[in-house]
């Protein structure tokens, strides 16, 4: 019987070789000019020719109001600012070369920005920091700032754009009611709060080509009591499909639930984030969906496939553990595949010191390598 696993499927214009994707994972690989550097080159260029079907490269952030930490890339300054370009046109080549769909997850940490300008739909306190409130100038340039981030990434020659609306930043800090206390048209019921992370998918559609994908990573539910739950975000998952978007990559948890003991035991499980993806493809047919969470072997990956949970199977930390774990499924490569340990935070904790981070399941020699490139 052939493994649904090395199926190829289509979003949009996109076909990809197999329903396997490389999910953004973010590593501190950019120095602090926020430039494509050699490292990421390397780093993308082995996950393009990983055998994943399609690799998404995590957090351009849009402008650097938005930034979370000093070492991330940056798509632009404001809509005149290109100095950015050529390295984001260098990454997708990377990745592309090893055969894999090239595309970049753009991205704004509103609330969790790591600046003093930081902004936010709401004064809601974060890391001891009270952001600015998004007055409406805020909201367009932040707005235009996307869409000029999507702009380039095609200019780039990346095969599509994901907005990133899920870890709690800024598209989904608008969409939950307890970081969105507004009382204009972007805060209140629902609908409104949808408002901005629907205006922002409005604008990145209309700066890129028709038939360019925009993806989206969907926060399907925020594992905290008063956070967001499938109750409010399969609306808005209706309102995406509606919009055009071409897929959604599902997570659960955030910054304020990954420390809690409930999403620590969860996420010690294989596959804990399926049943959300599940869920969203059961209210969404149509709707190509990528599920995610610690998807350790390839039999467990096929069954979410074979289930209907998910059309494509993300690998983030299985795959930064195990970059030939698609070959390896596959028997291309005859060793077994390295397992990401649960329970092992290096990675972790190497980004919370800005610092680029490594895997404890390397073998020691690429770990030396790597550690002696970096200084440390």
């Amino acid at each position: 019987m052939t493994k649904l696993l090395f199926e190829p499927f289509r979003i949009d214009q996109l076909l990809l070789a197999n329903r396997i994707v490389g999910l953004p994972m973010y590593l501190a690989y950019p120095d602090p000019d926020h430039l494509v550097n050699d490292l990421v080159l390397d780093y993308y260029a082995e996950m393009g020719a990983s055998g994943a079907a399609m690799v998404v490269v995590e957090n351009a952030t849009v402008e650097p109001r938005g930034l979370c930490n000093p070492r991330t890339l940056l798509t632009g300054d404001d809509s005149r600012d290109d100095r950015f370009l050529p390295g984001l046109t260098q990454l997708a080549a990377a990745i592309k070369r090893g055969g894999a769909k090239a595309v970049l997850q753009i991205h704004h940490a509103g609330r969790y920005a790591k600046r003093p300008d930081r902004v936010a739909p709401s004064a809601v306190k974060t890391w001891g920091f009270v952001p600015k409130v998004m007055d409406l100038a805020d909201i367009e340039r932040t707005i235009t700032a996307f869409a000029d981030g999507a702009r380039r990434a095609q200019r780039a020659g990346f095969d599509a754009v994901e907005l990133h609306g899920g870890t709690g930043y800024l598209l989904s800090q608008f969409l939950a009611a307890r970081t969105n206390s507004r009382e204009d048209a972007y805060g209140g019921d629902l609908e409104r709060r949808m408002r901005f992370p629907l205006e922002v998918v409005a604008a990145v559609r209309a700066s890129v080509d028709t038939g360019f994908p925009v993806g989206y990573r969907f926060l399907a539910d925020e594992y905290l009591p008063d956070g967001l739950t499938l109750a409010d975000t399969i609306p808005f998952a209706r309102k995406l499909a509606q919009t055009g978007v071409a897929y959604l990559s599902v997570m659960a948890g955030g910054y304020d639930s990954f420390s809690l003991p409930g999403y620590l035991e969860d996420d010690r499980k294989e596959g804990f984030m399926v049943p959300f993806a599940h869920a969203i493809k059961q209210a969404l047919p149509g709707m190509p969906v990528i599920a995610a969470g610690r998807l350790q072997s390839p039999d467990t990956a096929e069954a979410v496939l074979r289930a209907g949970s998910a059309d494509l199977v993300g690998l983030g930390r299985v795959l930064f553990a195990d970059p030939l774990w698609p070959r390896k499924a596959r028997g291309e490569v005859a060793e077994p595949i390295e397992p990401c340990q649960p329970g092992c935070v290096l990675c972790n904790r190497r980004i919370i010191e800005q610092k680029p981070a490594y895997c404890a399941r390397w073998p020691e020699e690429r770990r030396q390598q790597f550690l002696g490139r970096v200084g440390g």
